[in-house]
């Protein structure tokens, strides 16, 4: 167990970006680990993010990871899930909606209601809400994030304060963001060396994958996130878990 510090958490984000500056994404999933243990988790669900839980495996500390299952993912997703498990030998913490919430809603608007109205509901049940339950049991969270992602993730830092989710005393939780200042390129290149498992969709072109209904695949001069909510534009490309 990590010893908690007396500092607040915008303390220790100033302490750990200075500890940390120049440093790659190994040193920054280690910095965390050793800063918050058990109460600091991995949000997994694609390539990024499995690259994180192997930069945590090789520090040798224990830790964990959470994935959330809406319910709509594609089936190659459930079975990347199982490999990672079992490469890594651990256990993922899946996060479901809350069942009459999705129940509600299909039946007032049926299954592809985000078609027409947008997805950010879907997403808030299915996705938000279900994140903010989990990050109650946490006091930091890492997240496979880049800058070159999204135009809405220019300013992302690799340690800042996540003011949309709060600690029981009312303070925001940390955003590890190991990956901030690196490239696609860069995640593949590590990918490859390191034998990292990953999904099979990225091989039918899928580069940012989500819910089934939602991703598809892109060409080779696309961007990666127009795979994503293609029907929406660049700005509302997304799903709310990222609030700043």
């Amino acid at each position: 167990m990590a010893e908690v510090s007396p500092n607040t958490n915008e303390e220790l984000v100033t302490g750990l970006l200075s500890k940390t500056e120049g440093r790659g994404p190994g040193a920054i999933v280690r910095a965390a680990l050793e800063q918050w243990g058990g109460d600091v988790a991995i949000a997994f669900s694609g390539a990024e993010d499995v690259l994180l839980i192997e930069l945590a495996h090789q520090t040798g500390l224990k830790f964990r990871v959470f994935a959330l299952d809406t319910g709509r993912l594609h089936p190659q997703t459930y079975r990347f899930f199982h490999t990672v498990e079992q490469k890594y030998q651990l256990r993922i913490e899946y996060c479901f909606p809350d069942a009459p919430s999705v129940e509600a809603l299909v039946r007032k608007k049926g299954l592809f209601s985000f078609l027409e109205d947008g997805h950010q509901e879907c997403c808030q049940i299915r996705k938000v809400d279900p994140l903010r339950r989990y990050l109650t049991q946490v006091r930091a969270w890492i997240t496979g994030q880049r800058r070159d992602q999204s135009v809405t993730r220019q300013k992302l830092a690799t340690f800042e304060l996540d003011r949309a989710h709060l600690t029981p005393s009312g303070e925001p939780l940390v955003k590890v963001n190991p990956l901030a200042d690196e490239t696609a390129d860069y995640v593949w290149a590590s990918i490859e060396g390191f034998q990292v498992p990953f999904n099979p969709l990225h091989l039918e072109g899928m580069r940012s994958i989500g819910c089934e209904p939602c991703t598809r695949p892109i060409l080779p001069h696309q961007h990666e996130r127009d795979g994503r909510w293609w029907w929406e534009r660049a700005i509302d490309k997304e799903c709310g878990l990222h609030k700043a």
